[in-house]
């Protein structure tokens, strides 16, 4: 669950506007706070565990925040560097750092907001980001300790804090340790261990346990010495307290589809976007013979296949009119802040090119690394499909969303013009029940692409070298040359290439 929980937190800090792994340092020094009470081995999980996610909630709010308050990125770093607690600090680092940039009149006017409405926002922010990690720690299989302590770790010592305004000890142990752990993981971050002490030294009795802040004072050096390290994965991993919590298929897909679900929180148009686009992808992936190892890598990549989304302010993905070229820009390397998350995990790591390549085009058309056809694989291209295709059917600030009829148009002319793999475009389209025009059956069911591949196996091509030509890889060849014969009925080349030939298929598509 670490390999797991610990990268994956990383779309939590970039949804907040943090610095990658942070969440991770905080889950390091909370472990060993937790370590030092002396907390059992079920309370020391939760204390690592509930840091982590902290701050996924957090991104359910982005869409209201930019609305009132500007780029939401801005908004929430500069939270995480004011004391809350402490109205100078409000006026001295909160309003300055939202209105850094601003002209005067628009300094001013942005002043005015945060004066008035920050009050009662803030209330309203921390009860939705705590429910919705509460939700989703729940989905994880994550217990109760951990699903309480995410959703209180808002709450403020003093009291009157969202979201039930809870007061003192009436606040979980581990939400007390893992509030701590944050402000003190992100002040060691920002100036080291003397500025991380001050820093909860001026929060203790207000937003902070007043004897846990004492405890930290003077074991400072000790309990942030992991959270320095290079590689907080791998501390992780050496913190998380045996026996490992341990997950199979099935609990892994849970918790992809709990994050994929938050990240598309980030604004109303993307609700349920990567769960539909996994339904849609996996039955295509079925629908085309992959085998089912195959199949459950498409429906992982294709639920994390947008969590780079969040790192991008919703004033750029909201925006109704044209975007300048640095607002592409943005656009443009979502994909690869997903791939780099991904990357970071031993479980996840297999499916990280796959999901990145969501914006690739067969003609080299696509982004960020502008691949050909050569370089992506059968289950990118379906996963690009898959997104496209449902992309299409949910509304954008700046076009209406499309009838399933003029998207299917769209995704056939992607294909028709080289950008989309039709074979993938088809299977996507059969898996949303959206069957293709009416057209003649064709002998044994096959597919464009499976009669194609019989052709080439009729005349005595290799599996590598069907590859090549068709440039997919071998492992795919090899599926489609199975399933071919399965659905022929043969097992060897000659028998297809009789099939074949009794049916007329020798001849050129098409021809």
């Amino acid at each position: 669950m670490a390999d797991l929980l610990g990268p994956l937190s990383i779309v939590a800090d970039l949804g907040f506007g943090l610095p990658p792994q942070q969440a991770m340092r905080s889950a390091l020094v909370s472990a060993a706070m937790a370590r030092h009470l002396g907390l059992d081995e079920e309370e020391l999980r939760a204390a690592l565990y509930v840091p982590l996610l902290m701050h996924i909630g957090c991104i359910s709010m982005s869409h209201e925040t930019a609305a009132i308050f500007g780029n939401e990125l801005a908004v929430t770093r500069a939270v995480a560097l004011t004391n809350l607690g402490d109205p100078r600090d409000i006026v001295d680092t909160l309003i300055p750092e939202m209105t850094r940039g601003l002209t005067g009149s628009e300094a001013e006017q942005a002043t005015e907001t945060i004066l008035t409405q920050a009050p009662t926002f803030g209330k309203q922010y921390d009860t939705a980001s705590s429910e919705v990690a509460r939700q989703s720690a729940r989905r994880m299989g994550l217990d109760s300790l951990v699903q309480q302590g995410v959703y209180e770790l808002s709450e403020a010592w003093q009291g009157d804090s969202a979201p039930m305004g809870l007061k003192g000890e009436e606040i979980s142990l581990v939400a007390r340790i893992g509030r701590l752990a944050s402000d003190a993981a992100f002040f060691d971050h920002v100036g080291g261990p003397d500025l991380a002490v001050r820093a909860v030294a001026a929060r203790a009795g207000t937003l902070l346990d007043p004897e846990l802040a004492r405890v930290f004072e003077r074991e400072a050096p000790t309990l942030l010495e992991d959270a320095n390290h290079d590689e907080p994965v791998e501390r992780l991993l050496v913190a998380e307290p045996k026996p490992f919590l341990e997950v199979d298929a099935s609990a892994v897909l849970e918790v992809a589809a709990a994050i994929g679900n938050a990240a598309d929180l980030k604004m109303p148009y993307t609700h349920g976007h990567s769960g539909a686009t996994a339904r849609i992808a996996a039955e295509a992936a079925r629908r085309v013979g992959l085998p089912q190892e195959a199949i459950e890598q498409v429906t992982l990549a294709s639920y994390l296949h947008d969590v780079g989304r969040v790192a991008i302010s919703n004033a750029v993905w909201e925006k109704a009119g044209k975007l300048n070229s640095n607002e592409w820009e943005q656009v443009h390397v979502h994909p690869y802040h997903g791939e780099r998350i991904l990357l970071r995990s031993k479980t996840l790591e297999p499916t990280a090119r796959d999901a990145a390549m969501h914006h690739e085009r067969l003609d080299g058309s696509g982004y960020h690394r502008g691949c050909r056809a050569v370089e992506i694989s059968l289950t990118a291209r379906i996963i690009a499909v898959a997104d496209a295709w449902v992309s299409m059917q949910q509304p954008r600030p700046h076009r209406a969303a499309l009838e399933a009829d003029r998207a299917a148009a769209e995704l056939r002319t992607e294909a028709r013009e080289g950008r989309f793999d039709p074979v993938a475009v088809d299977a996507v389209l059969e898996a949303a029940g959206h069957a293709p025009p009416a057209g003649p059956v064709s002998p044994g069911g096959l597919s464009r692409r499976e009669i194609e591949v019989l052709r080439l196996v009729a005349a005595g091509r290799s599996n590598p070298e069907i590859a090549q030509l068709l440039h997919i890889s071998r492992r795919t060849a090899e599926h489609h040359v199975q399933h071919i014969y399965t659905k022929i009925g043969v097992a060897t080349r000659p028998g297809a290439a009789l099939f074949a030939l009794e049916n007329g298929l020798l001849e050129p598509i098409g021809a």
